[in-house]
């Protein structure tokens, strides 16, 4: 659907709020199982990183576990991604925690070896990409394809983000009180209530595809075929993929500059906290109308922040730099609204599956970039680099989403012609 169709539409009226996305009953439900989901990745990513490490005092394969978490993102979303289209949403998305579930609590038997840890972490990575992909597919389905759907999907996001602030802390608190294969336990069962309150609390719906079709891993990259979708869809892959250089390097650059353990917190959480305070201010004090028009502006100046790294700065002033690029990831709102019109219905569930491997799979491969990067550079040069070159990258990336914009207007001419 062309842009400016989208933007014409999009209302002028004060902006609805997040109040009113909570109205909705159905969501309450979704949100507090997003909830539990997430405390239950979280806290079992680190209380499996512990006890890997305490079994096998290998530094390696402790750091493996946290890869696992990004590696099989791809082959799942590919391979995976027509359950959410070819079966009914509910029956996928309480499908998959029940697997969640399953792997955690096998981990936590006290005769599952190091190689059956990792394998069992890899199977919890693999489905995630279906459940949140279902998942946001569901939110349209729940919410409408309008503005509420863009505020339900801002809040699943600041919950993410936030657990990246409090979810490791709540684990590292849980393991002072119990060992780590207790803290798999206690995982399990948020998995299972995340599966009780998507059942009891999300109507049923029909599969979206047709009835007994069954696409293969042709029919989503099929999904890229469509020139706008793609376009789209790498709109929400590239930030990522520059943004993480950062986080990736805290860590070495505080030991570049000399820096305590608490400024390495703070640079930590300087980005996700950007991330929250820009997405809060966006659904609750912008219309959609001013949304779509600001998602090119915030994109690209995305990554203009990491230029200030080429200085060398200290903490303080790093940790502002990265609150503007966390604050920038506000784009993503206006962004939502077009990417649901673009997308066929039938597709819906397979393209939000393959846009959230995507997801994933950019940061991982940005993290992976970025050490490789500061074997050779100085952290400040490979950040400030990042500055650059993610600029150049989204400022292409908006020109072929015009370009589509402009195609499909043309389109729309020659039909109504």
């Amino acid at each position: 659907m062309p842009m400016n169709a989208t933007r014409a539409r999009a209302s002028t009226a004060p902006p609805p709020g997040y109040r009113a996305v909570f109205a909705v009953r159905e969501f309450r439900y979704v949100f507090a199982a997003h909830l539990c989901s997430l405390l239950g990745i979280v806290v079992s990513e680190l209380a499996l990183t512990v006890l890997v490490y305490e079994l096998t005092r290998s530094p390696l394969l402790s750091s493996l576990t946290f890869a696992l978490g990004f590696l099989p993102y791809l082959l799942g979303g590919t391979l995976l991604a027509g359950l959410a289209d070819r079966l009914p949403a509910r029956r996928v998305l309480v499908g998959c925690d029940l697997v969640c579930a399953g792997c955690v609590a096998a981990m936590a038997l006290p005769v599952t070896p190091v190689a059956g840890l990792l394998a069992l972490r890899f199977a919890v990575a693999l489905v995630s990409p279906v459940f949140q992909g279902t998942r946001m597919a569901t939110l349209a389905d729940v919410l409408g394809e309008g503005d509420l759907f863009v505020l339900g999907r801002s809040l699943l996001r600041i919950v993410s983000q936030s657990a990246l602030l409090t979810g490791f802390a709540v684990g590292g608190v849980l393991l002072t009180v119990v060992p780590p294969r207790g803290a798999l336990v206690v995982t399990t069962a948020t998995f299972l209530v995340s599966a009780l309150l998507l059942r009891l609390g999300t109507a049923r719906r029909p599969a979206r595809a047709a009835e007994g079709k069954r696409e293969g891993i042709r029919a989503t990259w099929g999904v890229l075929r469509d020139r706008r979708v793609r376009a789209l869809m790498l709109m929400f892959w590239v930030p990522p993929l520059f943004a993480v250089v950062p986080e990736a390097l805290a860590a070495p650059y505080a030991d570049e500059v000399g820096v305590s353990t608490a400024a390495l917190g703070l640079l930590m959480c300087a980005l996700p906290v950007g991330t929250i305070v820009g997405e809060l201010l966006a659904g609750s004090a912008l219309g959609p109308a001013v949304r779509s028009r600001l998602v090119f502006p915030l994109a690209v100046a995305g990554t203009l922040p990491f230029l200030l790294y080429a200085l060398a700065p200290g903490a303080g002033l790093a940790a502002v730099a990265l609150f503007l690029a966390g604050a920038t990831a506000a784009y993503t709102l206006g962004l939502d609204a077009w990417f649901v019109a673009a997308v066929p219905e039938e597709r819906r569930g397979r393209a939000m599956t393959l846009m959230s491997a995507g997801m994933m799979t950019a940061q991982g491969v940005g993290m992976a970039a970025a050490g490789l990067a500061a074997e050779f550079a100085a952290v400040h040069t490979v950040v400030a680099g990042t500055g650059v070159l993610g600029t150049l990258g989204v400022i292409l990336l908006v020109l072929e989403v015009r370009a589509t914009e402009r195609r499909d207007a043309a389109d729309r001419h020659m039909t109504s012609g």
